[in-house]
């Protein structure tokens, strides 16, 4: 399993980890959502469950569930600052297709 973190995102995730301490990790992963199918999972993990897989990129303990792995394997994960807004953004060649509104994706 590949996944990039940019250099923006693992300071995202390092600021995140530094006000948790106690955090296992960075969960990242997908859940069923929006109309096209899946959406990304960014959040700290209190701890590894029996099917999750600890990935260290960069510094970072990523925390990827199995059934999550071949949708996100080779996922380079981004944090972008647009004005006041800022969130993590996802380039997945996995993805066949996108909602409208980028929230969701699908997969072949």
């Amino acid at each position: 399993m590949t996944i990039t973190i940019t250099p923006a995102a693992s300071e995202r995730m390092r600021q995140f980890l530094a006000g948790t301490p106690e955090a296992a990790g960075v969960r990242f992963g997908v859940k069923r959502t929006g109309c096209s199918g899946f959406g990304y999972v960014v959040d700290l993990a209190d701890a590894l469950g029996s099917d999750d897989q600890l990935v260290n990129v960069d510094g970072v303990p990523l925390i990827v569930d199995a059934k999550s792995l071949a949708l996100v394997d080779g996922t380079v994960i981004d944090f972008q600052r647009q004005g006041l807004n800022a969130s993590f953004v996802f380039h997945n060649p996995n993805a066949t297709g996108e909602c409208g509104c980028g929230e969701s994706f699908t997969v072949g």
